[in-house]
């Protein structure tokens, strides 16, 4: 049946989230340590690849073929040839993840074939900070909008081996690692648009105070057209990002990494009522 204009609902993603966190970490934590550059990645041998480190498992860097897990990695190389434009989307190249898109703003991202929107298995970390919501402990994908660029890597921990960072791990773990902000400094634009993807931008600046203070800001946005049904679809969706990251080296063994962010934006939702005149055959 087709939808009605009325029965088009919507729904707030965030009119206010903001998180500020300080850690003090040693040179040998997952902010300090990094996977090898993109260009070297493509040259590497078999034997090289499997010596490739990861922090995730065990929170210390360690070679992939001494791990006792199944860890994938996707890395920045991987995302700027991609043609991606959510991490949702980048998970996709991940084997062993499940990811389906529901509608025009909804993923279903699980692992080892327990699908839901909702997965409370699958622990999802942002520089070693849990994103999923405190209230059931699923992860609201269409809030995790960061930018592309500034993601050093992804490393997808499938199985309970990441259950080293706590609970909601049983299935596996996913952990997006941001790059330091001394690599992105300068200035950085992107922008594009088109008949599903109406339009995007991104807009980042990166410095630093005096020598040891290195700093990005960066603020990104978009809006996307409803998906394709022949009901008629209400799923538009549009959102903001603004956000920044410090980081302070104090000395050789020890530094101080500072993140906020800010978001907020607007999704329909396709709802389906049950008539009591008429119960066998729901309107949207």
């Amino acid at each position: 049946m087709r939808a009605s204009p009325d029965a088009k609902v919507l729904f707030t993603v965030s009119q206010a989230s903001f998180f500020f966190i300080s850690c003090l970490l040693t040179s040998n934590g997952f902010p300090g340590q990094k996977a090898p550059a993109d260009s070297e990645i493509l040259d590497l041998s078999l034997d090289e690849l499997i010596n490739v480190k990861v922090t995730t498992v065990s929170r210390k860097a360690e070679k992939i073929k001494d791990l006792p897990a199944a860890v994938f990695v996707i890395t920045q190389d991987d995302i700027s040839r991609s043609s991606a434009n959510s991490i949702p989307e980048l998970l996709r190249m991940a084997p062993g993840l499940s990811v389906a898109r529901i509608d025009a703003n909804k993923w279903s991202v699980t692992s080892r074939g327990y699908s839901g929107r909702f997965a409370d298995d699958l622990l999802v970390m942002i520089d070693g900070r849990t994103v999923y919501s405190p209230l059931f402990a699923g992860t609201f994908w269409e809030t995790l909008d960061l930018p592309l660029e500034d993601i050093e890597r992804i490393e997808v921990i499938r199985g309970p081996a990441g259950t080293i960072w706590g609970a909601n791990a049983a299935n596996g773990a996913i952990h997006i690692l941001t790059k330091h902000a001394k690599d992105t400094q300068g200035n950085l634009v992107t922008t594009g648009g088109g008949t599903e993807e109406r339009g995007f931008a991104t807009v980042r600046h990166g410095g630093r105070i005096g020598e040891n203070l290195h700093y990005r800001l960066y603020s990104k946005g978009f809006t996307r057209d409803n998906s394709f049904s022949l009901s008629g679809a209400n799923d538009s969706w549009r959102m903001g990002t603004v956000g920044f990251r410090a980081d302070w080296a104090i000395d050789t063994n020890n530094a101080v990494t500072f993140q906020g962010q800010y978001y907020g934006g607007k999704a329909g939702q396709n709802t389906t009522f049950i008539s009591p005149l008429n119960p066998v055959s729901p309107t949207m």
